[in-house]
């Protein structure tokens, strides 16, 4: 298992291009002794890319899950659409360092790869990292507090 303290509730989902990549994935998260849960698609047929992204998302908002993991084929689609449930940080990454930075500077709590753009080997390694990294606050944390304050402001809620 990686360094966090218990296991992840981890919700995993993607499209068709990614459908490989994420059936990869979900074997290598329970090898790491999280639990996932696979949010489809289930096949190689063509699916709209956002409606998994959002459910992921809204998810992990509502406290069933601790992280996300998004696929698709380049990873810049399903951030975006994960970006627009309330609360979400969902981060693209296509290295480890990125995928570290995430969690340790962003407190992202989905990470989203292509699978037209990562090998599986680099995407375990990626998926290893974020799960494996926690947000220590510190300074990181009022930049993301801010990022909270505009996303409250911008949709007419409160901080």
């Amino acid at each position: 298992m990686s360094s966090q303290a218990k296991p992840l509730r981890v919700a995993i989902g993607g499209d068709e291009a990614a459908f490989q990549l994420k059936e990869v994935l979900i074997e290598h998260v329970r090898s790491l002794g999280h639990e996932v849960e696979d949010f489809g698609t289930y096949n190689a047929e063509p699916i709209l890319y956002p409606d998994v992204a959002v459910t992921v998302a809204e998810s992990i908002a509502e406290g069933r899950f601790d992280r996300g993991i998004l696929v698709c084929g380049t990873g810049i689609g399903v951030a975006i659409a994960a970006n627009k449930v309330p609360g979400i940080r969902a981060a693209q990454a296509h290295d480890t360092y990125s995928a570290g930075k995430a969690r340790t500077s962003n407190n992202a709590q989905i990470v989203t790869l292509g699978a037209r753009v990562v090998g599986s080997e680099l995407a375990k390694d990626i998926v290893s990292t974020f799960l494996g990294k926690s947000f220590p606050g510190g300074p990181s944390a009022q930049k993301v507090a801010k990022i909270s304050e505009y996303e409250a402001r911008l949709s007419g809620g409160e901080v």
